[in-house]
């Protein structure tokens, strides 16, 4: 198994295993994963969220070539492909590879005239933790992608081509939230993101308060039938409430009054018991998301806790996405020293809980969560302290 090279080496070591493998030097960009504080699946229903980028990345590094071909290499896998730019009709592999062929065919349907190129891969965001591994790939990839043919798009564009290669060609209706945060991350700041217009805002975390991301070790798949599933159910809410609120464009513009009345004793028909529990998540989500922003402007972080603890019970007992193991992991962090507030993050279905710590606790917070998780679980649980940090970028150039 290959070593990790640590964040500061890694660009280093990208480019001379690149230099080794192509015979030339390359130029590298890096992208974020995220964690998301707070609005779980609000994404993709023109809601809000407020994600923050972190300390792990994916790095591309890239060399132009001369002929329509991407030969692509994952350090990561120790894996090689060649993805074929001419072919118009080109299908997914259900492979690692799709995401960087649905990013360049989504530059090619966005009228960029993408060049070959040689490409390697190095990530260290863990792949299936809910912490954007994919959005990482995506936003560093069509970065290269751009820088190495000459041509460049606004951040948001780059954003919303990545979201559209993993909807349409990988095939996971993921929102735009982790593309987002992927391009448009700031230090110590998290991202208050207005789904529908793209509007946004960077939000101070507060001083003397720590991200502690604790991964279950138990992956997840946003390819997977039920994240798609998820959104279908919430498609049919908003089917269901627009025969009664015709103004409903999506869950974003429903009250909680609004579905509520769709479950009175008179009107128990209109709306199966399952779709509502998916509304009400997303709505009742919508509402938490601009409280903690608002807890968080006062200072208010008791109120901040309460909320990411709502959050985690909304997404356990209505959207029913998170699992045994990650509802351990929340239980064990509640109480302790330090702990402001903890809950799951990410899409679900395994992954990474987001615990905001008092600085001064994390380190007693990181032993005590790993050897409760230990004895209650018997997996080992990888833990990871992050500040909040900046978008995509260009690391290094070939010249």
């Amino acid at each position: 198994m290959t070593s990790q090279p640590t964040t500061a080496a890694a660009p280093l070591r990208l480019a001379q295993l690149f230099s080794s493998h192509f015979s030339s030097a390359p130029r590298i960009f890096r992208a974020p994963g995220r964690v998301n504080l707070i609005g779980e699946h609000t994404d993709y229903n023109d809601g809000f969220v407020l994600p923050a980028a972190i300390d792990l990345y994916t790095w591309t590094a890239i060399s132009p070539r001369n002929n329509n071909s991407l030969c692509v290499y994952s350090e990561n896998l120790g894996e090689s492909c060649e993805i074929d730019l001419s072919d118009s009709a080109a299908r997914p592999r259900d492979h690692w590879s799709d995401y960087v062929h649905g990013v360049a065919l989504m530059l090619q349907r966005a009228g960029v005239s993408v060049r070959g190129a040689d490409i390697a891969i190095y990530s260290d965001v863990p792949s299936g933790a809910g912490l954007s591994s994919s959005a990482a790939l995506e936003v560093s990839v069509a970065s290269a992608l751009l820088a190495a043919s000459g041509q460049t798009l606004p951040l948001a564009e780059i954003a919303k081509l990545c979201q559209r290669a993993e909807n349409e060609f990988v095939g996971a209706r993921v929102g735009i939230m982790d593309q987002f945060a992927s391009c448009f991350g700031s230090a110590h700041h998290a991202i208050l993101l207005d789904c529908r217009s793209l509007d946004y805002k960077l939000l101070p975390l507060p001083e003397g308060v720590t991200m502690v991301i604790c991964n279950t070790m138990v992956k997840h798949g946003h390819s997977g039938g039920e994240y798609n599933d998820r959104r279908a159910q919430c498609e049919e809410g908003v089917r269901i409430l627009r025969q009664y609120f015709p103004a409903i464009k999506a869950l974003r513009d429903v009250t909680l009054a609004q579905l509520q009345s769709q479950r009175g004793a008179a009107n128990h028909e209109r709306m199966p018991k399952l779709i509502y529990r998916r509304c009400h998540h997303v709505v009742s989500e919508n509402e938490r998301v601009l409280s903690t922003v608002e807890a968080l402007k006062s200072g208010d972080l008791a109120k901040v806790g309460d909320c990411m603890a709502e959050s985690h019970l909304s997404m356990k007992n209505d959207y029913e996405i998170s699992c045994r193991e990650l509802d351990i992991m929340v239980d064990l962090a509640k109480g302790r020293s330090g702990v402001i507030g903890c809950r799951m993050t990410g899409g679900g279905f395994g992954g990474c809980t987001i615990n905001l710590v008092r600085t001064t606790s994390v380190e007693q917070f990181k032993t005590e969560i790993q050897s409760a998780y230990r004895r209650a679980t018997g997996i080992e649980p990888e833990i990871y302290v992050s500040t909040a940090g900046a978008g995509v970028a260009a690391i290094q150039s070939n010249g």
